[in-house]
């Protein structure tokens, strides 16, 4: 449904593992192999044919369910091929974002579909004109009984949607208003050279994202100094430059939303998926409400880590002796697999089977994307990239994470059509973190090991911390700068350092040396450059932590609705799916109750150390 969404999710996650042969019972396209590039580019012309046929239902779709679902049924069967398409481009410019060819192709195919998209302007607004008498009559038809939830999702859009010459002008700016993201990731990825630091075993090491995390676990106090300013000089060197992009990100965001008529560039975001902005706000609420237990967290680090000064780069540094160890990827296949026994034999065999059918791009290589991510393309398996480092443990929950993705998606493409599998983020989010919490569960209770049970309560003490504390404080940035901008306030390097810096000294207490160039961070967090998408890492957790309680708690009734769940897709509005499976986001509650666990997990540590 790509042009019948006029708030469109946007494109699955590149990932560069190679594509297989499609093995979707619905897939539609034409390409039963593996592809090529030289098949890649054919099939890039043959859609590119096809697309102007769009213009044959202009002006009819009014005139019967049959011919609405006519028409439904030729753009899903365009959007299967797109989407391949898409997504075989952005594995490879994942792959190797420095390759001419690779950045070629993606722009190659974002041409032709903003030539699509031009044509298809009609198909929406169209939609939304057909009265609502006729409307109700059309999704009564037996014709148009598996479109039904998707046309109600899309009429719910009816407020926001443009003439059809608004929406053509809409699609024609769509690339250049998206290239800020673009530009961002070829700055960062590719362009910026952090320099030669010599390691802990006096080695020189080419600084990069990747090693950027495992100096910071090391466990001289100097390296990480070292490493961190060594790392924040290349963002003090393009700090105009990254803060003119990100200042463009938020007005771009905020054009768009007034474009639309939405009330702010927030609710504009949430509106997708049906969230009211009181979820969001209730969220940092509760989370400025539980701060306490984190500041003592960090006077216990400084404590432990007999530190004179707590510094930023110090809080990553594991506190207890086991956290330096080395863990090969197999063996933390073998980990994840095993800690996911509660959802029974058919996950745990999928998911064993995908790591040995190359499911994962395991390590960082010059040019690859930073980070980790899962994502995959109808009929096709699910794909992880990842830069594994077998001395950074909390890689191994990163894999739990991504294999949480992959399965999600799994279970959506087996049990939904494709106009009803793409999952939103805010339930994404949980599926994935819900995993890595079985994780910490399986370790916990295999070892009797003071010194170890120690090392695992840290790592889920983190990992609360980074992915609810510290994303609720991102999203709160987020929410504060598009305020601002919508406010008529300037927005400038100074003014972006000023807001950021205000928020770190609010998050981390009196007990952290706020260093000066840490206010650059918030020029280098990419999903800044794609606004409002972290809170729902912090609704996630809350939510993963309810359920993942319920389901270790229970028995068949509370793991098969947790895997109904998973099998839901985009069948429901992500409040109402969660509601099902057993926790009330649109409540504080379980935000207040993982934070809750917070304080009782640092509780626990401190009496272990």
């Amino acid at each position: 449904m790509r042009f019948l969404d006029s708030n469109p999710a946007s494109a699955p996650t590149p990932n560069p593992s190679p594509l297989l042969p499609p093995g979707g019972r619905h897939l539609e396209t034409s390409t039963d192999f593996m592809w090529t590039i030289a098949a890649w580019d054919r099939d890039l012309a043959s859609y590119a044919k096809r697309f102007p046929k769009y213009l044959d239902f202009k002006g009819t779709l009014h005139q019967s369910a049959a011919q609405l679902q006519r028409c439904l049924e030729f753009d899903r069967e365009l959007d299967l091929i797109a989407e391949r398409l898409g997504h075989y481009a952005s594995l490879r410019s994942s792959e190797d974002s420095s390759s001419e060819a690779n950045l070629a192709r993606e722009s190659r195919f974002q041409h032709v579909m903003i030539q699509a998209a031009e044509l298809a302007a009609f198909l929406t607004p169209e939609i939304q004109s057909i009265p609502d008498e006729s409307f109700a009559q059309f999704l009564s038809e037996p014709s148009l009984a598996e479109w039904t939830i998707k046309l109600q999702k899309l009429r719910r859009y009816k407020p926001h949607v443009l003439s059809e010459n608004e929406e053509r002008l809409l699609a024609m700016v769509s690339l250049p208003l998206s290239g800020i993201q673009e530009t961002f990731s070829q700055l960062t990825n590719v362009d910026m050279n952090f320099g030669v630091i010599k390691d802990d075993k006096g080695q020189e090491r080419e600084l990069s994202h990747g090693l950027f995390s495992s100096f910071l676990v090391k466990s001289d106090p100097e390296l990480r100094r070292r490493a961190f300013h060594q790392y924040y000089e290349e963002f003090q060197a393009h700090r105009y430059t990254l803060a003119s992009s990100l200042i463009h990100s938020v007005k771009t965001d905020v054009f768009q939303a007034k474009a639309r008529h939405h009330t702010s560039a927030r609710e504009a975001s949430l509106f997708s998926d049906h969230v009211p902005v009181s979820v969001y706000d209730n969220l940092i609420e509760t989370v400025h409400a539980h701060l306490a237990p984190l500041h003592e967290y960090y006077e216990l680090r400084k404590e432990v880590l007999k530190l004179k000064e707590l510094h930023f780069y110090d809080t990553y540094v594991p506190i207890t002796a086991r956290m330096e160890q080395q863990t090969s990827f197999d063996v933390a296949c073998e980990k994840v697999v095993a800690a996911l026994h509660p959802l029974g034999d058919e996950y745990t065999d999928t998911l064993a089977s995908g790591f040995r059918d190359r499911w994962v791009d395991r390590y960082e290589s010059k040019g690859k994307r930073s980070g980790a991510f899962s994502s995959s393309s109808y009929g096709n398996p699910p794909y992880i990239l990842m830069n594994y480092k077998e001395d950074v443990f909390s890689d191994v929950y990163t894999l739990a994470h991504e294999a949480g993705h992959s399965m999600h998606t799994w279970y959506s493409q087996r049990e939904q059509r494709f106009q009803d599998y793409h999952y939103p983020i805010f339930l994404a989010e949980v599926a994935s973190t819900f995993n890595e919490e079985l994780l910490t569960h399986d370790l916990l209770e295999k070892t009797d090991d003071p010194r170890m049970r120690a090392y695992i309560i840290n790592r889920q003490v983190d990992d609360i911390r980074a992915t609810l504390i510290r994303q609720t404080m991102f999203a709160e940035f987020e929410k504060l700068i598009h305020t601002m901008d919508e406010a008529g306030e300037p927005l400038t390097l100074e003014s972006l350092r000023s807001v950021y810096r205000a928020l770190l000294e609010r998050y981390h207490g009196p007990d952290m040396v706020i260093d000066e160039v840490l206010e650059l961070e918030c020029l280098r967090i990419p999903h800044f450059y794609s606004a409002f998408y972290v809170y729902k890492y912090a609704t996630g957790i809350s939510a993963s932590l309810a359920l993942s309680q319920q389901v270790l708690a229970g028995g068949e009734a509370e793991r098969t609705r947790y895997l109904a769940f998973l099998k839901s897709g985009g069948s429901r509005y992500p409040l109402e799916t969660l509601q099902l499976a057993g926790v009330d986001m649109s409540s504080p509650q379980p935000v207040a109750q993982a934070l809750q666990l917070f304080a009782q997990r640092v509780r626990e540590l401190k009496e272990l150390l």
